[in-house]
């Protein structure tokens, strides 16, 4: 770390739990973002502030004037352009070291396949439910920490996915992919608009978290607020033994462990 450095990222160098060495983990570290709207903007702009050394932004749409309500890394003379352009604007004003990759595309199997096994932790930013099991699903192959954020109305939901641990659950332990169910959107439902700032910042602290090594995250916890009352909820969750995404996985890696 030079000179520079030091005095922008001092106040999390002073934190015991992070000093210099977990400052340098950070720098030396790749996050991988899916969506860059309501969630994907705080958690992205906290990330980039924080010194995340590579960040790699996935959404295949363009700003509109109704995303300005919450998407706070856009602004009003982007509108039209594509968001991970604007995010990414938005990311190198706030910390031009920070090395983006903006994909304009939609996160199918395949390109999460390939971006998800590059990447140190991935969070899930996006508004629906097929690409969130694909997500999931990349991240249990791959092994990596997944920190899955939702937000609609006043109800928000965060919790960290994370197969490297045994017993933890994965996406899909808590809601099978062929549950069925009506799937609700900020444009036809609304969303109050800090709600995805809180949600989108605790996505931010819990990936930090998992990048400094840190014993404590959200693994096993499901958290959820109730923006009208503002008051959290928490249920511990168990991984499923019949999960159709991780439990031949997890059953996989006991084997090795006893071979």
């Amino acid at each position: 770390m030079n000179d520079e450095q030091l005095l922008r990222y001092s106040r999390h160098i002073f934190l015991d739990e992070i000093g210099i060495e977990g400052q340098q983990k950070l720098l030396n570290s790749h996050a991988l973002i899916i969506g860059a709207g309501g969630l994907g903007s705080p958690a992205a702009l906290y990330l980039a502030s924080a010194g995340v050394g590579h960040i790699t932004l996935v959404d295949d749409d363009d700003v509109d004037l109704t995303n300005l309500q919450r998407q706070i890394a856009h602004t009003a003379d982007r509108v039209g352009t594509p968001k991970v352009d604007s995010a990414a604007s938005s990311l190198a004003a706030i910390n031009p070291e920070v090395r983006v990759t903006a994909l304009r595309q939609r996160a199918d199997p395949a390109l999460l396949d390939r971006l998800v096994a590059q990447a140190d932790v991935v969070l899930d930013c996006c508004d629906n439910f097929a690409t969130r099991q694909a997500v999931n699903r990349a991240c249990v192959k791959h092994a990596k920490p997944l920190v899955a954020g939702a937000a609609i109305g006043f109800d928000g939901q965060i919790s960290v996915y994370d197969s490297r641990q045994a017993g933890a659950p994965c996406y899909a332990c808590l809601f099978p992919p062929d549950s069925q169910f009506e799937e609700a959107r900020c444009a036809s439902m609304g969303v109050f608009a800090p709600l995805v700032g809180v949600i989108g910042s605790m996505q931010a602290a819990e990936s930090l978290k998992l990048l400094l090594g840190m014993p404590t995250s959200l693994a096993g916890r499901l958290q959820m607020l109730d923006g009208r009352r503002m008051e959290w909820n928490e249920i511990l969750v168990q991984a499923d033994p019949a999960c159709t995404v991780c439990s031949n996985t997890k059953s996989g890696l006991a084997h090795e462990k006893t071979t």
